[in-house]
């Protein structure tokens, strides 16, 4: 469905099990499934999760032709609960290089969290061709692009349904009446979210870049209350906070379009730069920073800051978005980044 297609659907709110997000514990084990969704079972960056978690886990897309999507999924002793925990970027692009995931990460962190098609500037090879000139962009056609099957999360039905969505059926049909939540960290932790609106399915993502504009440019429901997804991270990360954009930054020079800020549900922020006086840096962005913030209350008689809407956030003004190619024309083909 396109921006000129609307259908009215009629929600029927229900409640479910999800994860504590005002427990610092609840929220540091999950943490900690995050971290371990980048590493193999036997490796030394692995956290044991206690006697709550099985041993085994359900390892997903770490085949050894595998170059994608890929994590672990998490049960708990007594099967009461699933936790389906999805791996981020590659973090080995930042040192020059990059793991087998590194290339297929890029792709998609550039067509879901830039503005129009990484289109930084006119360097760029785009990643879509919906650039329509002098700051305008092609609406349809960005939501063609994020249709195609080469894409980590793509919506609806046969062929375009996605490895993540498959990945979700597959684990409702073997544990029908189990608690099933998602998380992840960054790229994942966008992924968890949008699989979390799809399904209506708990989610918990850790800095995150912003994932509502990809939402609505994927179509995906909206719901009267988005309050299952929750978005944890802090002010030095920027990532998240939508500072890490511009031809000269970090992110730019490493070939990442880094543009959006803005989440879905509700946002546990960690004033890092205030309160501890951190200063804003993309080292700031591994999931090890925030296990070590979850190791201790925040404040006394407050374990984690308050979740909160990110209500008043705004993103890509200085874009506009219209019907500027052909109606017909979608994305011709993805490309690289800069």
């Amino acid at each position: 469905m396109y921006k000129d297609e609307c259908e009215t659907l009629d929600w029927e709110e229900g409640e479910v099990i999800g994860p504590d997000i005002e427990s610092r514990e609840t929220l540091l084990e999950l943490a900690k499934m995050t971290n371990n969704a980048y590493e193999e079972r036997d490796n030394p960056a692995w956290y044991s999760l206690g006697d709550d978690w099985k041993n085994e886990t359900m390892p997903f897309g770490w085949e050894p032709d595998a170059d994608g999507f890929r994590g672990h999924i998490f049960v708990s002793e007594d099967n009461s609960t699933v936790v389906i925990s999805i791996k981020g970027g590659d973090p080995g692009y930042w040192g020059g290089g990059g793991g087998p995931t590194a290339a297929k990460d890029k792709l998609n962190s550039n067509l879901l969290f830039s503005c129009c098609c990484a289109r930084v500037d006119w360097t760029w090879t785009t990643v879509c061709d919906c650039y329509s000139g002098y700051g305008k962009c092609d609406q349809t056609c960005l939501e063609g692009s994020l249709l195609e099957q080469s894409l980590y999360y793509s919506i609806g039905t046969t062929p375009y349904r996605s490895l993540i969505q498959n990945l979700y059926n597959n684990v409702t049909y073997l544990y029908p009446n189990t608690n099933i939540w998602v998380t992840g960290h960054s790229l994942g932790g966008a992924l968890a979210a949008l699989l979390g609106l799809t399904f209506g399915a708990p989610a918990v993502s850790f800095e995150s870049p912003g994932e509502r504009l990809p939402a609505q440019r994927l179509h995906l429901p909206s719901p009267p209350s988005t309050q299952h997804v929750t978005h944890l991270y802090h002010t030095a990360d920027p990532f998240p906070m939508g500072e890490c954009n511009g031809i000269l930054s970090p992110c730019a020079l490493a070939g990442f379009a880094f543009e959006t800020r803005c989440h879905t549900g509700k946002t546990i922020l960690y004033d890092t730069v205030s309160k501890l006086g951190w200063g804003s840096s993309v080292r700031k962005h591994s999931i090890g920073v925030v296990i070590d913030l979850l190791g201790r209350d925040w404040e006394e008689d407050l374990p984690v800051p308050k979740a909160e809407p990110e209500d008043d956030c705004t993103e890509c003004t200085s874009w506009e978005f219209g019907d500027f190619k052909d109606t017909n024309t979608t994305a011709q083909g993805l490309k690289g980044g800069a």
